[in-house]
């Protein structure tokens, strides 16, 4: 076979993935350690690997001492896998190469929901078809996550437990815990209980708390939550 007629080993196509943005807003590796742990350590696997672009346009004064390969190390130990850098001045992008880390430009990159403390959202494709399926009560310190498909709990959902799916939330039983849907950005998810008394409930980022009591027309009712803008909408069912 000649080498004219043999077929390439390999092609180089376009391609456009989506980039988790990991707004860095404080250098201190302790501070920036701190946060993470309490922040994704009560849900281990909110991240499953995902590709993340470092912004640094958000620190305050870009001269500050930046130690990125500690940064990259800390994001490893919560499955994100740091592959590069933006906002960054000449310093930080050598300090960034040390940390094999590439300059984005030109990238689709999107922010992950995050419902403990900031409203942020990020886009992803809708759940699958199967949902995954509860039927004994939640006590508290218990979580439960379904990853890309709705959430069917059957029984109690009790104060500090929590449950979070990337699609729906069904709850047939008094949801008196933590509710978060559509947990990687979907706002089209909504959450669904025969007794909302709940802690927090959250959709794709945009949250409430029970430091905001619930309108009396759905507190201890069946209700629906779903997002509308920027905005949580309570409705009896």
């Amino acid at each position: 076979m000649s080498h004219a007629a043999a077929p390439h080993a390999y092609e180089i196509k376009s391609a456009s993935l989506p980039l988790v943005a990991f707004l860095l807003k404080n250098p201190d590796s302790s501070a920036l350690q701190a946060d993470l742990s309490r922040r994704l350590g009560p849900t281990p696997d909110f991240f499953d690997n995902d590709p993340v672009v470092i912004d640094l346009s958000a620190l305050e004064d870009p001269d500050q001492l930046l130690d990125l390969p500690s940064v990259c190390l800390l994001l490893r130990t919560h499955r994100m896998v740091p592959v590069a850098v933006r906002g960054a001045n000449e310093h930080q992008l050598l300090n960034a190469k040390k940390a094999g880390l590439f300059e984005a430009r030109d990238v689709n990159v999107q922010t992950p929901a995050a419902p403990r403390v900031e409203t942020v959202v990020r886009e992803v494709p809708s759940p699958g078809e199967s949902a995954l399926v509860i039927d004994k009560p939640l006590r508290s310190g218990q979580h439960v996550y379904a990853k890309g498909r709705d959430l069917i709990v059957l029984a109690m959902v009790n104060p500090g437990a929590e449950i979070m799916a990337d699609g729906h939330i069904h709850v047939y039983a008094p949801l008196r815990g933590k509710a978060i849907a559509g947990a990687r950005g979907n706002e089209e998810a909504r959450i669904f209980t025969s007794c909302l008394e709940a802690e927090l409930v959250a959709i794709a980022g945009t949250y409430r708390t029970s430091d905001t009591p619930l309108p009396t027309d759905v507190a201890g009712k069946a209700a629906q939550i779903s997002l509308l803008g920027d905005k949580l909408v309570m409705q009896r069912l």
